[in-house]
């Protein structure tokens, strides 16, 4: 399996379909949903739906339009995503190569600069939820749905996480699953490294990410005196 090491000043990380594993919540979630907009296609929802701000879904598949009203049908619709993770029996939780990532990154919390970041489209309570029942380490830098006034695919949630970092967004890698995450990222101008965890290769192609590898097992995190040596293991 060949493999290629480059040397950032921080990495960024999706959480959904990344980090967690919570597909389970989120169809779950959406069928809820039906009931009170019972004209939305689920089906439909599910396919194009992922990596993008709860608050910008229910605006275009529901035609919510209210601020307040958005806001409060996106709590409900995240904390939808962990009851109905748990009804499902499947719950949520952490995908491989995640805990070896989190016990290489554990360290750099304890550092003056942080070298990591979340960077979710879900909202701070569903994303601290989801954290911990996935049993994965909270950085010093997470940025959330509220953090920002535009979402994935805009630059602005990556922007943000390399500035918490003190990093220039060119010195970053992202780590992502949906097509909107990667051009975010490169929006953002930084390197990315698309996963297949969620969408075909087809879908995650498209997008032109500087990597596409299976799921994080493909990726390996060595911390550095001033940031995170990333090797990616590509198949043949």
């Amino acid at each position: 399996m060949p493999s290629t090491t480059f040397h950032v000043g921080a990495t960024l990380i999706d959480m959904d379909g990344t980090l967690v594993d919570s597909t389970a919540g989120i169809e779950g979630a959406w069928e809820v949903f039906k009931k009170s907009y019972p004209d939305i296609d689920v089906k439909k929802i599910l396919r194009s739906s992922h990596g993008v701000r709860t608050i910008d879904n229910l605006r275009i598949y529901c035609g919510i339009t209210d601020p307040e009203k958005l806001e409060k049908e996106a709590e409900r619709f995240d904390a939808a995503i962990v009851t109905s993770a748990a009804d499902g029996g499947a719950g949520i939780v952490s995908l491989p190569g995640v805990k070896a990532a989190m016990d290489e990154l554990s360290p750099a919390r304890k550092l003056p600069k942080p070298l990591w970041a979340i960077c979710t489209s879900a909202t701070r309570v569903y994303a601290l939820s989801a954290l911990d029942l996935a049993g994965v380490l909270l950085p010093d830098v997470l940025v959330v749905a509220e953090d920002v006034t535009q979402g994935k695919p805009c630059p602005h949630p990556y922007l943000l996480a390399a500035k918490k970092c003190g990093v220039k967004p060119e010195n970053c890698v992202v780590l992502e699953d949906t097509p909107a995450g990667i051009r975010s990222g490169q929006a953002a101008g930084c390197k990315t490294i698309g996963l297949l965890t969620t969408h075909t290769r087809a879908q995650m192609e498209a997008c032109n990410p500087d990597f596409l590898v299976k799921d994080m097992a493909s990726v390996t995190l060595k911390l550095t005196d001033n940031g995170v040596d990333v090797t990616v293991h590509t198949e043949d």
